[in-house]
């Protein structure tokens, strides 16, 4: 059992929401923790940066009054993710804002500091980084980093090439802190095998982008819904940095999505003139085949929690454990 520090120590269900790009809101964010997993949202969707103020103010203040009206099924608590890269020019600014509204919990990706670190455990916050590899564990560590989110090969967006089998059990050979799994989890079996594997939480986001509270189009909502993980393809073209997509997006803006060239990865950037390829471009996981409708948060959690403890059953009745 891994060392929990609050406000991981005592989840609701053990599911973080990952941040999506463009995506995630507040409406999602607030709709997912009240269903009982860590909602969360890039700080960067807040578009002008002031706007992001106004949107901690509705989630802190929504939460509250969920918590009051409801003190026997509180909500789980929520993440802000900070892209920690030199394209970021809201970094500062966006930081100190949770700062400002005490942000549960940190998400960082693409860099790790530990300025970033010291100003969220300055009010008590979290943080859990982004790794794909063994090495960057360490790093992320070394900086000042409580936790860690294992993004391993089948994760939407930047993901990684490493087994979870892999990935898991070489940051659990020193690592005995908060440990999040991504990729390819969309069902409560799947959550269930992130912790049989090692991990105190599973690490969810492309099935949430088929949810009525989603920011995203009804295109794409619906794409994910007749999409499978043969749908997926893996490339660095759109960002600099490798990561899941959907084919048939790929398609729809004139390319094709089996003859995809190389991009320069220091053209990366996440500066708002990216936006439109994120939109046109829809980032995507390898999970999806088991998404088969769009439906309310709530209602896909609780499906979730379903689909857990019915795992849980099956592996009792086998006689293993």
């Amino acid at each position: 059992m891994s060392r929990l520090p609050a406000p991981l120590n005592h989840l609701p269900f053990p599911v973080i929401a990952s941040p999506l790009f463009i995506i995630s809101t507040p409406k999602l964010v607030i709709a997912q923790c009240i269903a009982g997993v860590v909602g969360s949202m890039p700080g960067l969707n807040a578009r002008p940066a002031e706007q992001l103020e106004e949107w901690l103010i509705e989630i802190t203040e929504a939460l509250a009054k969920h918590n009051q009206a409801h003190p026997e099924q509180a909500a789980a608590p929520f993440a802000i993710n900070q892209i920690v890269h030199k394209s970021n020019d809201r970094l500062a600014h966006d930081m100190a804002m949770c700062v400002k509204y005490k942000v549960p919990i940190i998400i960082t990706s693409l860099g790790a500091r530990e300025d970033i670190n010291d100003a969220a455990h300055s009010y008590g916050g979290v943080v859990l980084h982004d790794v794909i590899s063994n090495k960057h564990a360490h790093k992320a560590i070394e900086k000042g980093a409580d936790g860690l989110i294992a993004v391993a090969t089948g994760a939407g967006g930047h993901a990684g090439v490493k087994s979870p089998f892999a990935l898991i059990q070489e940051i659990r050979q020193w690592f005995d802190g908060p440990l999040a799994l991504s990729g390819s989890i969309s069902t409560g079996d799947a959550v269930l095998a992130a912790q049989a594997a090692g991990a105190d939480f599973a690490y969810i986001g492309s099935a949430f982008i088929a949810t009525q509270e989603a920011r995203a189009s009804e295109a794409y909502k619906q794409a994910i819904v007749d999409s499978n993980s043969d749908d997926i393809v893996y490339s660095n073209l759109f960002t600099g940095v490798h990561g899941n997509y959907l084919a048939p997006s790929i398609r729809n803006a004139g390319l094709d999505p089996d003859n995809l060239p190389e991009s320069d990865p220091s053209k990366m950037n996440f500066s708002g003139d990216k936006t439109k390829a994120w939109k046109d471009i829809w980032g995507c996981g390898q999970g999806i085949g088991a998404v088969t409708q769009i439906q309310t948060t709530a209602e896909y959690v609780a499906q979730l929690k379903r689909e857990y403890a019915a795992a849980r059953q099956r592996l009792l009745a086998m006689n293993y454990v």
